[in-house]
């Protein structure tokens, strides 16, 4: 079994989102997982608090997985974002820390989405001095997110694969890689998922998200939108099972942000992505 990469000291096994809603219960209950991821940008001011994590470290390890420091921004990083979230690894010292290939924030103004970049040198080149910065910042290798695209550049010059590889080689950090995103992404544009797995199994990924998406008609073209709403579709299960196939055992996410369900429902979810967890680290072995 391959060794998790330095950007990642998370469990190799199954962990869920914690939102808001399932606070009260996972503080009360400790339900059996592994471990939670959170999104940082919730924890550093004017909702949870980071003594919520606190109270939890004792029973799981925590994923802080960003969505609003805008690796992709030609003007750099936000550098009192930065600071803030660079506090909160101090204090929390989590297992892991992410952010997304996107970008949200353009002179000053912040957009409420991960916007894509052009797959070319120029993006690039933003991409690694923002990411290298990010590290510096809090002191340690981080994973960034492949995205979930609907349009692609007509300035891009190369394929995300390549593009993610690059990334990671000339940053230091590691890929969390997110199947739900590929799935989505190579159905929308007509490309081959499994080659893409193909493409990336040899960069250091340290993490693997799922989730569901929707199936939406937009004139005579369907859609496939990376929406956290619903489980997880029998397609990306497969494509999970030959991630795993391809990389090793990897920590697993279970991710559902919109149309909240119970609890029960993500730990169910969870106990899937287990089981093939569990399959494949008996091949590895």
């Amino acid at each position: 079994m391959d060794a998790l990469p330095s950007c990642s000291h998370l469990p190799v096994a199954t962990g869920i989102g914690l939102r808001a809603a399932h606070h009260e219960r996972v503080c009360d209950d400790r339900p059996e997982i592994a471990w939670l991821e959170v999104h940082t940008e919730n924890f550093l001011g004017g909702g949870a608090t980071p003594t919520t994590l606190e109270s939890l470290r004792d029973r799981y390890a925590i994923s802080m997985h960003g969505v609003g420091l805008s690796l992709g921004s030609a003007d750099g990083l936000d550098e009192e974002h930065l600071a803030r979230i660079a506090a909160l690894v101090r204090r929390l010292d989590p297992a892991a820390v992410s952010d997304h290939v996107s970008w949200s924030i353009t002179g000053g103004i912040y957009f409420n989405d991960l916007l894509p970049i052009p797959y070319d040198e120029e993006a690039l080149a933003v991409i690694v001095r923002n990411v290298m910065r990010f590290q510096e910042g809090i002191g340690r290798p981080v994973m960034v997110e492949n995205p979930s695209t609907y349009l692609r550049h007509a300035q891009s010059d190369r394929a995300e694969p390549q593009f993610l590889a690059e990334l990671c080689r000339r940053s230091g950090c590691g890929l969390l890689l997110d199947v739900n995103n590929v799935f989505a992404s190579t159905e929308n544009h007509g490309d081959d998922a499994q080659a893409y797995l193909a493409a990336i199994a040899h960069l250091p990924i340290g993490e693997i998200h799922l989730s569901g998406h929707h199936l939406r008609q937009i004139g005579n073209r369907s859609i496939r939108i990376d929406d956290h709403g619903s489980p997880v579709s029998d397609p990306v299960w497969a494509l999970y099972e030959r991630a795993l196939a391809l990389i090793g055992p990897r920590p697993t996410l279970i991710e559902w942000d919109s149309a909240l369900p119970p609890l029960e429902t993500l730990l169910a979810e969870a106990g899937k992505a287990q089981t093939r967890l569990d399959t494949a680290k008996r091949s590895a072995a």
